[in-house]
């Protein structure tokens, strides 16, 4: 292990134990090597310390606060929170079982992306030991990058996330996990009530997976979030740039490690993650729908949280802070997947939903997510009024 920090915020890749498992990464028959990605999730997610499991007492109130918040979110949404048929669970996690699950969760999306980015090995390199290693480093790069990149991406998110939507997107099932440790600093941090911030969580979590148990808000997210990832385009020049860079005459293991781990810091230039003119065709689209997702959420948040929980100014202004001090490590994560949740997003899905209730009241924004046809384009984002003009036109595929 190097010195640096393990929960380095600057570095995405910071503390994973790395040269030593090299070997095992290679070993993989598909894409990521998952074996691989769920011990980088758990190294970041415990701070390569034992982790205690969540009181017994912390799940049961979790729970019983659930049972509120989950009847004034069908109350103020008219949704339907289940996407299964099966009834919502929200259970107390500790870090370590929400990256696991998570990593499970976005296998599918990891995957598309890693085949994306698949990398081949560079034609030019010239004979010798240096041109072996880098040769052989790009054979295997992919499996090991993907591998590194799933899992830092799980085991950072573990330790800031309180429950599965701080990132909008979709997951299979009805069953919402939420790291209980995180919930209780927050609460310790900012100094208030810690039901009331479990409270909170509650409402947004369900909420949130109410709107993308839509079926159609659903499959547009899922489709938009695909056609992104598969936008990239792989650039093997920025690998072959990195790792060229290394000095590997020496033959010193640390210094071989030093080397590699400053060459990790760049995930997005190792994985050749590019944006290109497909990509940029697919952004207004997404960012729009996230959009009107954020501030239809933060909506309900204000229609229940205000009547229900004691510290909500406290806590609105506390978690304001939250979402606008995201790590680099969480913006890395945003920008791979497509969901950057910039400031300036949340104020136009805000913006957009405060200018439907003034026009039209609550049952206009009931509309929302009536169908297909009804979710916002990205110009309507900007005018609600364009928005409810085109809904109330007849369905030309009536």
């Amino acid at each position: 292990m190097s010195d640096d920090d393990p929960l380095d915020d600057e570095n995405p890749f910071g503390g994973l134990p790395f040269l030593g498992d090299l070997a095992k990464m290679f070993q993989t028959q598909g894409p990521i090597n998952w074996e691989a990605a769920q011990q980088f999730a758990r190294q970041l997610a415990t701070g390569g310390t034992p982790e205690t499991n969540v009181d017994p007492t912390d799940r049961v109130r979790l729970t019983e606060l659930a049972r509120v918040a989950e009847l004034q979110v069908a109350t103020a949404t008219g949704l339907d929170a289940t996407s299964s048929g099966s009834p919502v669970r929200i259970d107390a996690v500790t870090r370590s079982e929400w990256a696991r699950e998570t990593l499970e969760s976005q296998r599918p999306l990891m995957e598309r992306l890693a085949v994306r980015l698949k990398a081949s090995p560079p034609d030019d390199l010239s004979a010798g030991p240096e041109a072996q290693l880098l040769g052989g480093l790009f054979q295997f790069l992919n499996p090991m990058m993907m591998a590194m990149s799933a899992g830092s991406m799980a085991g950072h998110l573990s330790i800031r996330t309180f429950g599965i939507y701080d990132l909008p997107i979709p997951r299979e099932g009805d069953r919402i996990l939420v790291v209980a440790a995180n919930l209780a600093e927050f609460a310790d941090e900012w100094s208030i009530p810690q039901d009331d911030v479990r409270l909170w969580v509650c409402v947004h979590e369900l909420t949130m997976h109410s709107v993308l148990a839509v079926p159609h808000v659903r499959a547009q997210v899922n489709d938009l979030l695909g056609r992104y990832i598969d936008g990239f385009h792989h650039d093997p020049h920025a690998i072959e740039e990195r790792l060229s860079q290394m000095e590997l005459g020496a033959g010193d293991p640390e210094d071989l490690q030093r080397q590699m781990q400053q060459v990790l810091g760049d995930p997005e230039a190792l994985l050749g993650a590019m944006r290109s003119t497909e990509q940029a065709a697919v952004v207004p689209d997404l960012e729009a729908l996230l959009a009107v997702i954020v501030g239809y959420t933060d909506h309900i948040m204000e229609q229940v949280g205000r009547g229900l929980i004691g510290s909500y100014d406290s806590l609105v202004e506390a978690f304001r802070r939250r979402r606008v001090t995201a790590s680099a490590s969480d913006r890395f994560v945003e920008r791979l997947l497509g969901v950057d949740l910039r400031a300036d997003l949340v104020e136009r899905g805000q913006g957009f939903v405060a200018g439907v209730v003034e026009r039209s009241g609550e049952e206009g924004l009931a509309r929302l997510w009536e169908s297909p046809r009804t979710l916002p384009t990205p110009n309507e984002v900007e005018a609600a009024g364009l928005w409810l003009a085109r809904i109330d036109l007849p369905d030309d595929s009536d």
